[in-house]
């Protein structure tokens, strides 16, 4: 059974920033893919950003230019680096991962307000 573990959310105001982090219970190599995805109140999840089969990233458009996702693969970990986080970024955000099944994480908490 794979376990993803999200952390690094809370509270922050307008122009702030965050990082947020999925710890994996097994190697991240073993996965096709990964990535985060968020849900706001009342709205669809929706892709965020993630890496691809072949190791580039994607971007929705509203994050491109502030957000940044990385991983470590010593440390079985994927970040998503949130810069110039502005109210519409508030959600829940959860961690994915695709391999012959698809698995995510309990979601953490991200709200940007003055």
């Amino acid at each position: 059974q794979v376990q993803l573990v999200e952390s690094g959310g809370g509270l922050v105001q307008p122009g702030g920033s965050l990082r947020l982090s999925c710890a994996a219970s097994r190697s991240i190599f073993s996965f096709n893919r990964m990535g985060w995805y968020r849900q706001a109140p009342g709205k669809q999840r929706e892709l965020v950003a993630r890496f691809t089969s072949g190791g580039s990233t994607m971007y929705a458009d509203s994050v491109k230019g502030r957000f940044t996702i990385s991983r470590d693969n010593a440390k079985n970990t994927l970040y998503l680096q949130m810069n110039s986080l502005k109210p519409e970024d508030t959600a829940v955000y959860y961690c994915n991962a695709v391999a012959s099944l698809v698995y995510w994480g309990e979601g953490t908490q991200v709200t940007v307000s003055s």
